[in-house]
């Protein structure tokens, strides 16, 4: 059954879901991707329960614990530091294919100053995935932003 489907995640909306040549009760076949795309409430609270979801959907994966971490942080900083957290919305996209896996948080914006100290716990997430991830970057401007990393998923 997928994880969106257990019914423990009661603040997360399934925004879309697609699984190519399979029914949904089963595993995608070989070599299709599975995407799934979640929307949660731009709250702290969301940030558990958002990476719960992400790791319930790719327990088989060997990247799965990098990938939520990753995910986390991305996360985090959604809610910490865009308009999302102040009463708004954030989405995670995860597109995981037979080699890679791709993981997207969208925001909905806001002015963007980087803690550029250096000396306090906060600054690093981003630092943290560009250590882990094979590639990732950042799209989109005040509006709304997505921040995306990729990892091998053998």
């Amino acid at each position: 059954m997928p994880a969106h489907e257990w019914g423990w995640w009661p603040n997360a909306k399934l925004v879309s879901s697609m699984h190519r040549g399979t029914d949904r009760a089963s595993s995608p076949d070989v070599g299709q991707p599975l995407t799934e795309r979640w929307e949660f409430p731009g709250r702290i609270d969301q940030v558990p329960r958002s990476r719960r979801l992400v790791a319930a959907t790719l327990r088989q994966c060997p990247a799965g614990a990098d990938a939520v971490l990753l995910t986390n942080e991305l996360i985090t900083n959604a809610v910490v530091h865009s308009t999302s957290g102040r009463n708004g919305l954030f989405t995670v996209t995860l597109t995981h294919r037979i080699a890679d896996l791709r993981v997207e948080v969208a925001d909905q914006g806001g002015p963007w100053i980087p803690d550029g100290a250096g000396h306090t716990e906060h600054g690093r997430g981003l630092l943290i995935v560009s250590n882990l991830a094979r590639a990732w970057g950042v799209t989109g401007d005040d509006s709304g932003r997505t921040v995306w990393f990729e990892l091998d998923c053998p």
